[in-house]
Order: C-alpha cells, then structure tokens, then sequence
C-alpha cells in the first residue's frame, strides 16, 4: 500500500491527507436537522449526520488528494452507532479510490496489540471465514511499550501489504515532556526514529517502508534531523493549518525527489466554511468550501515542495 500512496502523490502532486475529524460542532446544521428528522436526537442521528458530513467532503476534495485519515475517537464517542459511521466513511473513501489512513494511536503488547492490528489492518478468522474487521489501508501506531507493541503491526503489514506510522515526534505543545528527554545525550524522539528506521528495513516497498513516523508540523528542525535518520519511511505530518504550521515549515519532512512526506490538515479543511476566508460559501456550500481550501494548501505547499 505505501507504492500505491507514493504514486497517488505523484499523480496529484498533493502530498495532502484530509483528516476526517468530524464533531457536532463542526457538522452543518442542515445535515443534523435531516438526521435528526429521521432518527432523533440520538446516538444514531449525531452517526448518520456525521457520516453525511463525509460524504459530502469526500465528494468535494477525492480527486484532489491521494489519502483521508479519521479520527476514530471522534467516532468513538458516539457509541457503536459511531464506530458504523467510521467503517462506512473508510470503505467510502475506498470507493472514491483513497487510500485511508486510519488514526487509531493503538499500543499494546502479545495478543492485545495482535488483535488491534488483525482488525485495523488484517483479517480475522471466523470459522471457515476470514473477514476484514475495518478497512484501513494505514493505521497510526503508539510505540512507548516498544517492539512487543510494535512488532504484531509489522507482521500483519507483510501480510496484508499495508503500513503504519509510528509515532515519534507529535505536534503537541507537551510532547517535549517525554520526547525531548535526554537519554545518553540524545532526544528520545531521536532514538524512536532510529527504531522505526530498524523496522522499517524488514519491510520495504519499492521506494519507501511500511513502517512510517508521525512527526509534527510544529517542530520543523527537529524534522530534519528525523528525516535524515529515516531516509525511507514516509513522514506523516500533523500540525499544518490549525496548529500553526505553514508550507514554509514543510520542506525538512521531504526528501529531494519532493517525496517521503505526507502533510494532514483537518479542521483547516473540513470545517473551512467557518473560516473567515471561506465563509462566502455559506453552510450549504461546506464541501465546496473544504475543496477550495485543498486547493489553497496544495499551492502553499508547492511553494516548499518541488514534486
């Protein structure tokens, strides 16, 4: 799956993932009222609105960029109703030919971490019949338990021929409080990059590794630094847009070839129509607004990335 994402990149020139991260603040009204018309205000029509939501930004930005990411707590908080809203929205994206990247943050050891990754990413075993639980093409990894957490990914990742991003460096303004730590004289987040780098080198696609690192927007130098320990895996970027970072801050993630990064922007998308820039769209006009915004950002980017 990693070659199928680099060459939707190249096809695109949009080094862009959409982060499907939909609350009910952020849903239109319209498309809670047509909900709630029809199943009330319940679990279920917050899932049905929320779902809706997706579609119609799905439609608007699917030919423009290569990959969506949901959030599954966003999902999750609405219950099982919720976690139906989020398979439907992954095996939609799959329909409109994305690759989806699910953000699931999952870390655990033995059977537990097994069994998050059989169904994320694999297939269980059902009898006779082997059936995909979800459908993600990626799903994000919590490393802090190390390989034993790590490693049931990677194999099922051979397997299935898909990927994950490990997390190494987050864009939130706390990370630094375990990441930037000094061990031996070295960031921590430095020494989860040379991991990633390991376990990467057990998987690789034609170009680049299964195995990919979450790196923030927000800390451009420390990205460097990690690009050069891990020439091979694809960097998921989060931070753009909401969390301050600009195309300017990007070019580090990238390797020379333009490739090797992958940049996520969520509310800044999704919820352009809020936005003062985009409010001449209106409510109505959310998916279109969310598509010029896609658009925006692919020109920022290019302003740093030559691909």
């Amino acid at each position: 799956m990693i070659n199928t994402l680099v060459e939707k990149i190249k096809k695109t020139k949009a080094p862009i993932v959409v982060g499907l991260d939909p609350t009910m603040k952020l849903t239109p009204k319209f498309l809670q009222e047509k909900a709630f018309k029809e199943y009330g205000e319940t679990l279920e029509g917050a899932a049905q609105a929320i779902y809706e939501y997706n579609v119609g930004l799905i439609d608007a930005i699917y030919d423009l960029v290569p990959a969506v990411k949901p959030q599954i707590a966003m999902y999750e908080q609405f219950g099982i109703p919720g976690l139906i809203a989020f398979d439907k929205t992954c095996r939609y994206a799959k329909e409109k030919g994305l690759v989806v990247i699910g953000d699931i943050k999952r870390g655990d050891i033995g059977s537990t971490s097994e069994s998050y990754a059989v169904g994320h990413l694999g297939h269980v075993q059902v009898g006779s019949n082997s059936y995909a639980g979800f459908c993600e093409d990626f799903a994000t990894v919590n490393p802090y338990l190390g390989s034993d957490g790590v490693n049931p990914f990677i194999k099922i990742c051979k397997e299935e021929k898909k990927g994950i991003f490990v997390l190494v460096k987050t864009s939130n303004p706390s990370s630094g409080e375990f990441q930037d730590r000094l061990i031996d004289g070295r960031p921590l987040y430095e020494l989860v990059g040379e991991k990633v780098r390991e376990w990467g080198e057990t998987c690789m696609g034609d170009e680049y590794s299964y195995v990919g690192a979450v790196v923030g927007a927000t800390y451009p130098e420390m990205g460097k630094v990690l690009r050069e320990i891990m020439p091979k895996s694809f960097i998921l970027v989060p931070g753009y847009g909401a969390q301050g970072g600009q195309g300017k801050d990007l070019v580090n993630f990238f390797n020379k070839d333009g490739l090797g990064a992958i940049v996520n922007s969520s509310r800044g998308i999704i919820a352009a129509y809020q936005k003062e820039e985009y409010a001449k769209y209106g409510e109505m006009g959310y998916a279109d607004a969310a598509r010029a915004a896609v658009i925006d950002m692919q020109k920022d980017i290019a302003q740093a990335v030559n691909l």
